[in-house]
């Protein structure tokens, strides 16, 4: 714990340095938001205010932008030959990986916050009780530790810092085939059958559900099943991944 402690405080001392980095993964995902809200949200019919619709897709976007600078600071520790340096003294392994996931969850943390002020100051109305509030951070925490840990694989997998912000698209760009932007259901018949199969749709409809207090079936079972199911599938890859780069 000690040695993961420190390995935190030094992702986060990197991501403060990194100035443009940091205004990326904060400010795209609001530019993003006003640009669907006030560019495409008036031709976008679902039945209600398009800003109360879009903001958990926006949410999870931001996880997914922030998962990027994941891949690029655990690969960059990769390949400049500072991980040597670290497996040479006598610390966990397992912490320079968890200072990095942790730093993501951090910066995530951050955007979203950002985003659900500028969403609150344009019009968007919850209708959450302090208890649905609770259900949002859990879930949200989960997503962002899952799609960190995923991210830290395509750090490890990638031969360069470059490679690594390319795997990161794949991440960043899951949402907008699912509901989080329209419905599934304007889709057409193969995009609507992905969307409704991959794991944003149940996470995004759990997040409305508790926020909006629309109908969530049972999306919040599926979601919780996903976010642990990729969890556990990055952290079993990233460790195997770091141990093989020994």
């Amino acid at each position: 714990m000690a040695d993961s402690l420190v390995f935190v405080g030094r992702s986060v001392r990197h991501s403060v340095r990194s100035i443009d980095a940091v205004m990326v993964a904060v400010l795209l995902p609001v530019l993003i938001l006003l640009l669907f809200v006030y560019v495409f949200g008036g031709a976008i019919d679902t039945a209600g205010d398009y800003v109360d619709y879009v903001v958990p897709g926006i949410i999870l976007l931001c996880a997914g932008y922030g998962s990027a600078t994941t891949a690029l600071s655990v690969n960059q520790d990769m390949t400049t030959g500072v991980i040597d340096r670290f497996r040479s003294l006598p610390i966990a392994s397992s912490g320079v990986l968890t200072g990095h996931v942790v730093a993501s969850v951090l910066r995530n943390l951050l955007s979203t916050v950002l985003v659900l002020a500028v969403a609150l100051l344009i019009g968007f109305h919850p209708h959450a009780s302090a208890l649905d509030w609770l259900g949002v951070a859990g879930i949200l925490l989960a997503f962002m530790t899952a799609i960190s840990w995923i991210a830290a694989c395509f750090g490890l997998l990638a031969k360069s810092p470059e490679s690594a912000g390319a795997f990161s698209f794949v991440i960043m760009f899951t949402p907008y085939v699912s509901s989080a932007f329209v419905p599934t259901d304007t889709m057409p018949a193969a995009l609507e059958w992905i969307g409704d199969r991959q794991p944003v749709t149940p996470i995004v409809e759990t997040l409305r559900g508790l926020m909006l207090g629309t109908p969530s079936g049972s999306h919040a079972v599926t979601a919780l099943l996903w976010c642990a199911g990729l969890a556990a599938a990055g952290i079993v890859s990233a460790g195997l991944l770091f141990r093989r780069a020994a």
